[in-house]
């Protein structure tokens, strides 16, 4: 069935509604976008928005109201997942969602995939460092039709809250799908990080 103007206007009216819910309300994408279309009476997904439109309509919502602070805050995430990184450098980091992305706020966690075998080893460097973190287990898409549940964690460093998965190392060279679609996640190494925040502050 062809896509009318109408239909890409829904699209585009549950997308900015979503985006002011994940910023006000620190929704996740998904329940956002749930919530956005009851509000919109859009009950067919299909004229729900995609991962793509959201996150373009999560930033211009950001560029207009939230210009004051959010650049700001973006950089300081960014600073802690360069500290976060270095001392998880052995586990083979990667930053995820949007603190790489650059629509993080007030809410947002640093969200990093660290690469391991041994998941306990990752709780005895947390112990032994004597950083309390709450451990927790999620569910990743590996694939459309394939999907494992794989430890998580969860721990304050100073003013940002960072949000580990721990994920076998062979899925270093095969990132999981994103929220809301079938393409692997964005993620960043920490030379990839260095390299944005060198290129925000020139």
């Amino acid at each position: 069935m062809a896509k009318t103007p109408r239909d890409a206007e829904l699209r585009r009216l549950i997308a900015a509604e979503a985006a002011r819910l994940i910023t006000e309300q620190a929704l996740d994408v998904r329940p956002a976008v749930r919530k956005a279309a009851e509000r919109l009476g859009a009950r067919d997904q299909r004229s729900w928005p995609d991962l793509a439109e959201v996150e373009s309509a999560l930033a211009e919502y950001q560029r207009i109201f939230r210009a004051d602070e959010q650049p700001a805050r973006l950089r300081a995430l960014r600073e802690a997942a360069v500290e976060a990184m270095r001392f998880f450098e052995r586990f083979e980091p990667r930053l995820v969602g949007a603190v790489l992305e650059g629509t993080a706020d007030a809410h947002s966690s640093v969200c990093l995939h660290l690469h391991t075998d041994e998941p306990d080893a990752v709780l005895r460097l947390l112990q032994d460092r004597r950083i309390p973190y709450d451990e927790d287990s999620r569910r990743i898409r590996l694939d459309r039709t394939t999907s494992s549940d794989v430890s998580a964690l969860r721990f304050d460093a100073g003013d940002a809250r960072i949000d580990v998965t721990l994920l076998p190392y062979d899925l270093l060279r095969q990132a999981p799908l994103d929220r809301g679609g079938d393409r692997p996640m964005q993620r960043a190494t920490l030379a990839v990080l260095d390299s944005l925040l060198d290129t925000a502050q020139g």
